[in-house]
């Protein structure tokens, strides 16, 4: 929870911060509006800016004053250059401006370092993924906004280490790396037997088939092909069945290929019951090509749930000891950690405990927003006088 901390009288008290972001229907979202409330316990008067879609999945005027600025998940020259319009008035009276991730970042540096007029405004970008791992003109042309962006900003904040290190080598000024906490989940509202009824499964034996659990958005850096392929390959009697939470732009193809392969695999949609889920799980699995501080695998093992993730990004760092790691895109790999965890409940249980003991040690919302706080407070000097 938020430190209770009188408004008027906090220590950024009368500070006016815009906080951007582009559209995002997961971990960004999540986290900036995970933070809003004790942003505003500091004494901080925050407009959030961003696509009108994201208020209306996160809420973020509940929190705080909430302006459209759409700023899309992909390069578009001619709404980029709206966007940056867009958002140099609604930050016009920031005092500092922090963006969350590359394309709100690319836009936001626009906005604020090209802006005629005015003093300069400190800018906080935050790093939540790296660049697509692909070739060609559009990879070249990230790569630039990449550096640009990182450059223009005052303090970047980098969601894992391997971001903070690529944000050093693009010559960033100041790094750090800064926690992204995942939200506590709200308590489970049905039984392990409710769900698993609900998916189909057997309620009764306790060694009736096992539920493996995925969540994240259908996008190809979730590696969800990679887990189908796994799937393909496991074999007994029942076999595992894997619900994947989560919607997406790869919704129809993966949906295609359960389909036509007829794999014990069921596609779920967008959901808010993953407590329950992750309590009915026996494992959550992971099948990422890169991910950063996954708030799926926080979630998974502060509930102490058994997970197999890949070792990528910044989840070795996350996750130590607490998780099964394996490479990306080995399907092989992927299913034998998975049957071997299945098929060994002692080995399953020590897993689960050590992924508790990992989770104790990682900061919550509070720490997350006052690392934030701090930032803001060094860039901004005391209340009451001009940007540091």
């Amino acid at each position: 929870m938020a430190e209770r901390v009188d408004p008027s009288s906090g220590r950024l008290a009368g500070r006016r911060v815009a906080e951007v972001l582009a559209t995002s229907t997961g971990g960004v979202g999540t986290h900036l509006r995970s933070v809003l409330p004790a942003l505003a316990a500091e004494g901080a008067a925050v407009t959030v800016c961003g696509p009108a879609a994201t208020d209306a999945l996160f809420g973020f005027s509940a929190a705080a004053a909430f302006v459209p600025v759409e700023i899309s998940a992909g390069l578009d020259p001619v709404a980029d250059a709206r966007a940056v319009a867009a958002l140099r008035r609604a930050a016009a009276g920031a005092d500092l401006v922090h963006a969350h991730g590359l394309r709100a970042g690319l836009v936001a540096a626009a906005a604020v370092r090209l802006g005629r007029g005015g003093p300069r405004r400190p800018l906080v970008v935050t790093l939540h993924n790296a660049l697509p791992d692909r070739a060609g003109p559009l990879r070249r042309v990230l790569a630039s906004a990449e550096r640009a962006t990182v450059r223009a900003a005052d303090v970047v904040l980098a969601a894992s280490g391997d971001l903070a290190a690529n944000a050093r080598r693009l010559g960033a000024r100041d790094v750090r790396v800064a926690p992204v906490s995942a939200p506590a989940l709200p308590a489970a509202t049905r039984s392990r037997a409710e769900v698993r009824a609900g998916l189909g499964l057997d309620t009764g034996a306790a060694d009736g088939r096992p539920l493996v659990l995925a969540v994240g958005r259908l996008h190809p850096q979730k590696g969800y092909d990679v887990l189908l392929d796994a799937v393909t390959s496991w074999t007994g009697d029942p076999r595992p069945l894997v619900a994947i939470a989560g919607d997406g732009p790869l919704h129809d193809e993966l949906d295609a290929r359960i389909r036509a392969q007829r794999l014990p695999v069921t596609l779920l949609g967008r959901r808010d019951d993953v407590a329950d889920l992750l309590a009915a799980a026996d494992l959550v699995v992971l099948p990422s090509r890169w991910e950063a501080r996954s708030l799926t695998a926080q979630e998974a093992l502060r509930a102490g749930t058994p997970l197999v993730a890949t070792r990528t990004g910044g989840l070795p760092e996350l996750l130590g000891d607490g998780a099964l790691l394996v490479p990306p895109g080995d399907a092989a790999a992927l299913a034998g950690a998975v049957t071997g965890l299945l098929t060994d409940p002692a080995r399953a249980a020590a897993l689960a405990a050590a992924g508790r003991e990992q989770a104790a040690g990682w900061p919550d919302e509070a720490a997350t927003a006052r690392t934030l706080a701090a930032v803001y407070r060094e860039l901004l000097g005391p209340p009451g006088t001009g940007a540091a």
